[in-house]
C-alpha cells in the first residue's frame, strides 16, 4: 500500500526594490527580517541536516553541481511550521508539510498572505526608504527564472528510475491546467522564434529530464535525495519543472493529480503508466506555445500522442487507483474524488472550450485579459505595456493584482487561510514543530523539517528528532503539549 503524499510547496517570490538599493538580496532581506519582528518570531534554521548534494542516482553526474546552501542569508521558521528565508535573490515561502492537497493549497495561499504582510511590515520598519514590491511568478522578463517548487513523500522502495520513467510524462503535459502563462518569451531560442505568448513560465527553462541543479541545466524531475525523514523508509521527490500559481484550482490540480499518480505507482507500478516523450524536453517546450491544445509529439515507440491524450490517460489510470481503494494516500475518498472531478472537468473543458476555464486555469485567464487590452488599446503582440500586464497579474498587492480582477475560483476561505498563517496543519508533523514555536519560542534556539533544538539554559542542547512526517500530529502530541507548562516539562516527558 502506498504511503501518503505528504505534500509542500517552497516558493521562490520575485521582488522589486524602487529608490537608491534596488539590490534583489538586500530586498529580500528586509522583507523577510521585518516580517519576523512584526511577528516576534526569530527562531534560526537550523543547517544540521541539509545535504543537497545527495543525488538520487547514487553519485552526482560531472556535469551537474548541488544547489548551494547560503547559511548567511535572512532565515527564521514560523508558527504555523513553515520556513521563510532568502534563497539566492528571493524571498522564499517553505510551506509546512500538509496531508491532502486541500491543505497544501491552504497554506500556499497563506504564503501570500506572509509576503503581503512583510511588504507592510518593510513599510513601517523603514518610512520612507524604497517600496519593495512583490511578485508570485517564475521569471523577470531579462531571462531569469526562479522556482516553485513541490515535495511529495514517496516510498523509498520504488527505484528512482520507475519515478522518471511514470512521472515525466505527466510532468510534461500537466502545464495544460497548471500553466501560468507569460508574455512573449525570455530565453534566446525563445525570443527568436517571435512567439506573442505561452501556456507556462517555467518551461522555457527546462534543459534536462533529470539533474541535481536547481538554478542552471534545470530538469524536469530533480535528483536530490534528501527525504527530510527516515532514509530508509521514504524518499522526497522534489520536483521544480511547476510554475506558480495564483489559481487556487490551477495549485490544488497541480499537487493532487500528482500525489494520486504517485500513489499508483507505489501500488500498480511503472508499467501501468503512459509511454515517455522521445525527447521530453523538447516536447515541453513545444507544448508551452501550443496555444490551440492541437500539437502532437513523437512518443518512445514512434507514435503520436498530444498533451490532453496523455492527461486522459493518466486520469483514467488514476480512476482506476482510486477505484481499487488507492484514496486514501491524498486523505481520502473526498479529496480523490475533488481531484477526479476537477481532472476531469479541466480535460474536457480544455478539448471543446479553454474559455470556459478561465476562472481556474492562470493561462486562459491571463491570456484573456492579455489579448482585450491589446485589442482595446491597438497594441502590436511585442509592445511593452503587455509585458507589463503580464507582470501586473502576479502583484501581490491587492489593489494592483490583475488576478485578483480575474474572477478566479477561490477554494479555500478566507477565514481559514488567515488562520493557517500563524497555526500549523494538524496531520503532520508541522503540529509539533510550530505548537512548540508558539508555546516556547524562547527555549528553542534552531529548527528544521525533522528536529527541533532546545536551549533549556544548562549544557548540552537537547534535540528533539522528528524522522517520521507523519508523527508529531494533533493526535499524536496536542495533549501533551497542552498538559506541559513549560520546554522543560516537555522534554522530561518526551524523554520518558
Amino acid at each position: 500500500m502506498s504511503v501518503a503524499k505528504v505534500i509542500g510547496i517552497e516558493t521562490e517570490y520575485g521582488v522589486h526594490a524602487t529608490g537608491t538599493d534596488p539590490d534583489p538580496i538586500s530586498a529580500s532581506s528586509v522583507l523577510v527580517n521585518s516580517y519576523a519582528a512584526a511577528v516576534s518570531q526569530r527562531t534560526a534554521w537550523d543547517f544540521e541536516d541539509e545535504s543537497p548534494g545527495l543525488d538520487a542516482r547514487g553519485m552526482a553526474m560531472l556535469s551537474g553541481m548541488a544547489p548551494m546552501v547560503e547559511t548567511h542569508l535572512a532565515n527564521t521558521v514560523l508558527t504555523n511550521g513553515a520556513r521563510f528565508y532568502v534563497d539566492h535573490a528571493h524571498p522564499e515561502y517553505s510551506s509546512p508539510e500538509c496531508r491532502t492537497p486541500t491543505e497544501a493549497v491552504r497554506f500556499d495561499v497563506a504564503g501570500e498572505h506572509v509576503l503581503r504582510e512583510s511588504m507592510r511590515a518593510a513599510r513601517e520598519r523603514i518610512p520612507g526608504s524604497s517600496e519593495i514590491v512583490v511578485y508570485k511568478n517564475n521569471s523577470d522578463g531579462k531571462g531569469n527564472s526562479y522556482g516553485c517548487h513541490e515535495n511529495f513523500l514517496v516510498d523509498r522502495t520504488v527505484p528512482f528510475a520507475d519515478v522518471v520513467r511514470a512521472m515525466v510524462p505527466h510532468l510534461v503535459t500537466r502545464i495544460v491546467y497548471c500553466g501560468a502563462g507569460k508574455v512573449g518569451g525570455e530565453t534566446s531560442a525563445f525570443r527568436s522564434s517571435g512567439i506573442s505568448f505561452q501556456v507556462s513560465q517555467r518551461a522555457e527553462f527546462i534543459e534536462e529530464v533529470i539533474g541535481l541543479e536547481t538554478t542552471l541545466k534545470r530538469p524536469i524531475v530533480n535528483t536530490r535525495d534528501e527525504p527530510h525523514g527516515d532514509a530508509r523508509r521514504y524518499r522526497r521527490l522534489h520536483i521544480i519543472v511547476g510554475d506558480a500559481n495564483l489559481s487556487q484550482v490551477a495549485t490544488f490540480l497541480k499537487v493532487g493529480t500528482t500525489a494520486l499518480l504517485l500513489g499508483a505507482l507505489e501500488d500498480l507500478g511503472v508499467d501501468a503508466f503512459p509511454e515517455l516523450p522521445a525527447d521530453p524536453v523538447r516536447t515541453i517546450h513545444e507544448l508551452s506555445v501550443d496555444l490551440d491544445l492541437s500539437a502532437k509529439f513523437e512518443t518512445a515507440s514512434g507514435r503520436q500522442s498530444s498533451a490532453l491524450d496523455v492527461q486522459a490517460s493518466l486520469y483514467e489510470l488514476a480512476h482506476r487507483y482510486v477505484d481499487q481503494g488507492g484514496a486514501a494516500c491524498v486523505g481520502g475518498d473526498a479529496e480523490a474524488e475533488a481531484i477526479l472531478s476537477r481532472w476531469l472537468s479541466a480535460i474536457e473543458g480544455l478539448r471543446t472550450d479553454p474559455s470556459s476555464l478561465a476562472t481556474t486555469v492562470d493561462w486562459i485567464a491571463k491570456r484573456r485579459l492579455v489579448e482585450g487590452f491589446q485589442a482595446r488599446h491597438g497594441l502590436d503582440a511585442n509592445d511593452p505595456k503587455l509585458r507589463a500586464l503580464d507582470l501586473q497579474y502576479h502583484d501581490l498587492r491587492p489593489e494592483r493584482s490583475l488576478a485578483q480582477r480575474a474572477g478566479l475560483e477561490v477554494l479555500v476561505d478566507e477565514a481559514s487561510t488567515s488562520a493557517a498563517v500563524s497555526d500549523p496543519p494538524r496531520d503532520t508533523r508541522a503540529f509539533f514543530r510550530g505548537t512548540c514555536l508558539k508555546r516556547f519560542p524562547a527555549e528553542i534556539v534552531t529548527a528544521n523539517w525533522d528536529s527541533l533544538v532546545f536551549d533549556l539554559g544548562d549544557d548540552p542542547l537537547r534535540r528533539v528528532p522528528m524522522m517520521d512526517p507523519l508523527r508529531g500530529t494533533a493526535l499524536h502530541t496536542e495533549a501533551l503539549l497542552t498538559r506541559c507548562e513549560s520546554a522543560s516539562e516537555l522534554l522530561d516527558e518526551l524523554g520518558s
